[in-house]
């Protein structure tokens, strides 16, 4: 069952990431990085998409993993993505509303794969 969850939660990353390369302003307009008239400057664009296909890269190795070492190393840098992501928005974000957003989704999701990960060592 935990392999299926870490499956689970791979592809929620793998698709949502892909939504970021596609259109930025879904990280973009909850984080405050758009300009005066909502638009996503190039170079955030850029970036964002980046960050997307980091992140839908390690959500299909969550997918595909075939063996429970990979599943791990896998699920471990998605925590670990997840944990900086935290760090850097809770760092750097201007607004206090905006920060606490980032973190808290970023956090929650590094939680939900860290259970994922506990509930697979223990099967």
């Amino acid at each position: 069952m935990s392999a299926t969850l870490t499956r689970v939660l791979g592809t929620a990353t793998a698709a949502y990431s892909l939504a970021l390369v596609a259109r930025p302003e879904v990280l973009a307009r909850p984080c405050g990085l758009v300009d005066k008239e909502g638009r996503v400057p190039g170079p955030t664009a850029l970036l964002i998409r980046s960050l997307g296909a980091r992140d839908a890269a390690i959500g299909t190795a969550m997918v595909l993993a075939g063996d429970r070492a990979s599943r791990r190393l896998a699920t471990v840098c998605r925590i670990a993505a997840d944990a900086s992501d935290a760090v850097v928005f809770g760092t750097f974000l201007k607004e206090p509303d905006k920060r606490r957003k980032a973190v808290g989704v970023a956090a929650a999701w590094g939680v939900l794969c860290a259970a994922a990960l506990y509930a697979s060592e223990r099967d």
